[in-house]
C-alpha cells in the first residue's frame, strides 16, 4: 500500500471565522395559527400562544442533530450525503490495512458539518452536492490508501490515513508572531485535511474551541474536530486566496491579478487553494490527477456534472 499523498505549506495568515449551527423556525401548522392570526379581535390572545409555539419550535430544532434536517433550507448535511452513500464513497476507510480504521465516522462527518451551516447548504442542489463532492475529493486525496491497482479502484480508498507519515520537519514557522509554536509540538498533517503549519493550528483551534498550538494532537486523536478542522480550512478565506467555499459555490470574483494569474473559477482553483505551491501551474502533475479521479468518481455518485476547470495544470500558484 503507497503512503498518502498530504498537504504541504498554506501561505497566508488566516482570517478566522467562526460558524454556528442554524437555529431554524421549525415548521407550524397553519390550520392551528393562522385562523386566529388572521381575526384581528383574536390577535392580543393569539399572540402570546404563536410566541410560546415558536420559541418551543426553536429550542426543539436546535436541540436536533444535524440528521434531524434543521439546518439551513430545511435540511442536514444528511440530505445530501446519506449513510449509504458515504459509505459507498469511502469504501475501506476501516479496513485493518488502514491506519485511521474506524477513525472516521459517518456520525461525527455530520456533527461537524452541523458547526458550519454554509457547507453543502448554500445554492441550488446541483450546487450543493458538487461543493460536497469537491470536499470529499481533496480530503480523500490528502489520506488516500489508494494505489492504482487497488481492490475497486484507486478512488475507493479515501480516508485511510488519519496522520501523515514519516513528516519531514515538525512544520514550525518560527517568524509566526502571532501563532508562535509550542516547545516540543509538531504541526504536521493531521486529519482529513492534513491540517499543517502552527499558523494553521492556531486559527483553527481559536475557531473551534481547542489549543491547536498547545494540543496539536487532538486533530488525530477526536474524529469530530478533525472533521471540523477540514470543514473550517475549507470556509475560511486566506489572502489573497478566496476560500475553497466561495469558489464551489459561485462567489469567487477573481481580482487583476487572479485574471492575469489564469485562476478560474473550478475544482483545479480548489486544489491551488490547498496545495498550489507544490502541484499548480505543472502540467501532468500525478497529484493533481489524482484528485481529479476521486472528484470525477464522486460527482457520478452525486449525480452531477463535474463544472469547470477541473485542472490547475495552467495557473500561477497564489
Amino acid at each position: 500500500m503507497s503512503p498518502p499523498l498530504q498537504a504541504r505549506s498554506n501561505d497566508g495568515t488566516l482570517e478566522v471565522a467562526i460558524y454556528t449551527p442554524p437555529r431554524d423556525h421549525g415548521s407550524h401548522s397553519s390550520s392551528q395559527t393562522m385562523p386566529s392570526l388572521r381575526s384581528r379581535n383574536s390577535w392580543p390572545l393569539a399572540l402570546p400562544s404563536f410566541l410560546y409555539l415558536l420559541a418551543s419550535s426553536l429550542l426543539s430544532c436546535a436541540a436536533q442533530p444535524a440528521e434531524a434536517g434543521c439546518g439551513p433550507h430545511g435540511h442536514g448535511i444528511s440530505s445530501i450525503v446519506s449513510e449509504e452513500l458515504y459509505d459507498s464513497i469511502f469504501l475501506h476507510k476501516d479496513d485493518s490495512a488502514c491506519p485511521a480504521k474506524g477513525f472516521y465516522p459517518y456520525a461525527s462527518f455530520v456533527r461537524a458539518a452541523s458547526r458550519f451551516p454554509k457547507f453543502g447548504g448554500t445554492g441550488d442542489l446541483d450546487t450543493r452536492k458538487r461543493e460536497v463532492a469537491a470536499f470529499l475529493a481533496q480530503i480523500s486525496h490528502e489520506t488516500t490508501g489508494g494505489w492504482a491497482t487497488a481492490p475497486d479502484g484507486p478512488y475507493a480508498w479515501g480516508l485511510c490515513f488519519k496522520e501523515e507519515i514519516n513528516p519531514g520537519s515538525n512544520y514550525c514557522d518560527s517568524t509566526n508572531k502571532k501563532w508562535p509554536c509550542y516547545p516540543g509540538k509538531s504541526y504536521h498533517g493531521r486529519g482529513p485535511i492534513q491540517l499543517s503549519w502552527n499558523y494553521n493550528y492556531g486559527p483553527a483551534g481559536s475557531a473551534l474551541g481547542f489549543d491547536g498550538l498547545r494540543n496539536p494532537e487532538i486533530v488525530a486523536n477526536n474524529s469530530e474536530i478533525a472533521f471540523e478542522t477540514a470543514m473550517w480550512f475549507w470556509m475560511t478565506k486566506q489572502k489573497p486566496k478566496p476560500s475553497c467555499h466561495g469558489v464551489m459555490v459561485g462567489r469567487y470574483r477573481p481580482t487583476a491579478a487572479d485574471v492575469q494569474a489564469n485562476r478560474t473559477a473550478g475544482f483545479g482553483l480548489v486544489t491551488n487553494i490547498i496545495n498550489g505551491g507544490l502541484e499548480c501551474g505543472v502540467p501532468n502533475d500525478s497529484r493533481v490527477a489524482d484528485r481529479i479521479g476521486f472528484y470525477k468518481r464522486y460527482t457520478q455518485l452525486f449525480n452531477v456534472d463535474v463544472g469547470p476547470n477541473l485542472d490547475c495544470a495552467y495557473q500561477k500558484p497564489f
